[in-house]
C-alpha cells in the first residue's frame, strides 16, 4: 500500500500525520516477525528515529516480534546513548549490530557489461550483490526499511535499496559502489537519481530481492537550528516511492549560491561527527561552490581520528587525501595491496580531496596538527578559530566576518550547495 505526504508548509508534517500514515500503512497486514532497517546516528536527522519508534510500538501492540538492524555500512556500532537519542524507549536488546565483513550473504551478481554500459566504459568488472543475511530470512514476514533521501556523493541521491545493498551490505558491494561513483566522477552524479550506482542498486533490487517482503519509508527533511522538520513522507513497495521523494529533496536540499565561495566555514555537530571518514562530507557537500583558490575552513569539535574502523583509519594515515589522479596511480601499484583490497576507502580518498582547487582546514581539538597535516589537510586550533567564526552568532548563507564575507554551513549533512556561476557555466 503507497501513501505519499508533503507537507502544506515550511514547517513540515506534524508528528500526528507522520504516525497515522505510518500505522495505515500496516492495516490489512498479518505479521508475525519485522525485521526493520533504520539508518544509524550518523543519519539522526532523517527523522527515522522517531519513524522507528512508532513502527516498533504500533507491531508489538498488536503481538508482533521485532527486530532492529541499524545500517551501520562500515561505521561503528551505535553507542546507548545513540540509541537513547535516536529511538527513545525501544528497548536495546531488540537492536542488532551488522558486521559489513561477517553477516553478508551473496545474493547474485551485477554483470560486467551492464556496468561498463552505464559508466560509459569506465567499469566493466562484474559486482556481487551483498546483504546481510537476515534480509533474506524468511520467517521476517515484512521488511521496514526507513531513512533519509538527500544528496549524495557516491550514488547521487541516498536511500531505498542504497539502505539495504550499503547500509546493510558486504565489503564487495559496499567497496566497489563507491569506487564506481569515484571513478565515474561526483559532480556529474550529486543530486542526481539514475546514476550507475543507482542504477546498480536498482538492477540488485530487480533480480534478486523482487521475492522479498520490503517496505521502503522515505523521508525528506530539513534541520533548521537542528529541528528536524519533515517536508515528506513516501512510503511503498517498489520504486515509486523513491522517484518522489528523490523531486521533493532535489526542491529542499540543494541550495543554489549567487556565486562561487571564497570562504566557506562548515561546523560539524560533535555528537554526529567523530571521524574525518564522516566530516569529509562538508568537502563532498560544497565542492561545487567552491572557487578555485578558496578556503573551506571545517569547525570540528567532536572529530578524534580518520577512519570510522581501525583498518579504514590506518589507510588514511598511509595514503592521505592526495587527490583523484594520486589516489588512482597508488591504487594501480601492485605492491599496494592494502589499499586495493579496500575500494571503498580508495574511492573516500578520492571524495574527500578537493584536487587542490581549494584548500581545506580541520580546526579540531583531538588530532595533533601534525597528523592532520600528514594527511594532505591543513591545520588549525578549534578554539581558536571557533571564537573568530562562531556558530552561535552565525547563521545559514553569507555573513560578514572582520569585513570579509563568508558563507556558513552548519551541515553538510543535509544539503548540496551549487554555485550558480559554475552550474550555469
Amino acid at each position: 500500500m503507497e501513501r505519499y505526504l508533503v507537507a502544506k508548509t515550511e514547517d513540515g508534517l506534524s508528528r500526528e500525520e507522520i504516525k497515522n500514515a505510518l500505522t495505515a500503512s500496516l492495516e490489512g497486514r498479518v505479521l508475525k516477525k519485522v525485521l526493520i532497517l533504520p539508518p544509524d546516528f550518523t543519519r539522526f536527522h532523517s527523522g527515522a528515529g522517531f519513524i522507528t519508534n512508532v513502527y516498533y510500538h504500533a507491531l508489538t501492540e498488536r503481538g508482533t516480534k521485532v527486530d532492529i538492524l541499524p545500517a551501520l555500512g562500515t561505521h561503528a556500532p551505535m553507542t546507548p546513548d545513540e540509541l537513547d537519542a535516536m529511538f527513545g524507549d525501544v528497548p536495546k536488546d531488540v537492536f542488532l549490530v551488522h558486521d559489513w565483513r561477517k553477516d553478508v550473504v551473496k545474493i547474485g551478481e551485477v554483470p560486467g557489461e551492464y556496468l561498463s554500459e552505464i559508466t560509459d566504459g569506465l567499469w566493466k568488472e562484474p559486482v556481487a550483490a551483498e546483504v546481510n543475511r537476515l534480509i533474506m530470512d524468511e520467517s521476517y514476514d515484512l521488511i521496514i526499511s526507513p531513512g533519509q533521501v538527500v544528496p549524495h556523493e557516491v550514488i547521487g541521491m541516498s536511500n531505498h535499496a542504497k539502505n539495504l545493498f550499503v547500509g546493510t551490505g558486504g565489503s564487495e558491494m559496499i567497496n566497489k559502489s563507491h569506487m564506481i561513483g569515484a571513478v565515474y566522477g561526483m559532480e556529474r552524479m550529486m543530486g542526481r537519481d539514475h546514476t550507475p550506482v543507482r542504477q546498480m542498486f536498482d538492477y540488485s533490487t530487480e533480480h534478486f530481492l523482487k521475492d522479498r517482503p520490503i517496505l521502503w519509508v522515505l523521508t525528506v527533511t530539513t534541520a533548521p537550528g537542528g529541528n528536524i522538520r519533515t517536508h515528506g513522507l513516501f512510503i511503498g513497495e517498489g520504486r515509486e516511492c523513491l522517484n518522489r521523494a528523490v523531486a521533493l529533496a532535489q526542491q529542499k536540499n540543494i541550495d543554489f549560491t549567487e556565486h562561487d565561495l571564497k570562504k566557506c566555514v562548515v561546523w560539524l555537530d560533535p555528537k554526529e561527527f567523530k571521524s574525518t571518514w564522516l566530516g569529509n562530507k562538508a568537502v563532498y557537500r560544497t565542492r561545487m561552490a567552491m572557487a578555485d583558490g578558496g578556503e573551506l575552513i571545517i569547525l570540528a569539535p567532536g572529530v578524534e581520528r580518520f577512519g570510522e574502523d581501525a583498518a579504514c583509519d590506518a589507510l588514511i594515515r598511509k595514503y592521505g587525501y592526495r587527490g583523484r589522479l594520486k589516489t588512482l596511480e597508488a591504487f594501480e601499484k601492485p605492491e599496494n595491496e592494502d589499499l586495493r583490497a579496500n575500494m571503498g576507502a580508495a574511492a573516500h580518498l578520492i571524495h574527500g580531496s578537493s584536487d587542490g582547487r581549494f584548500t581545506v582546514t580541520y580546526a579540531v581539538r583531538s588530532i595533533s596538527k601534525e597528523e592532520i597535516e600528514s594527511v594532505g589537510f591543513q591545520a588549525a586550533d578549534y578554539d581558536e578559530l571557533a571564537r573568530k567564526y562562531d556558530p552561535a552568532a552565525l547563521h545559514l548563507g553569507f555573513n560578514t566576518v572582520d569585513g570579509e564575507e563568508i558563507f556558513y554551513i552548519p551541515n553538510p549533512a543535509l544539503g548540496l550547495w551549487i554555485s550558480k556561476e559554475r552550474f550555469e557555466a
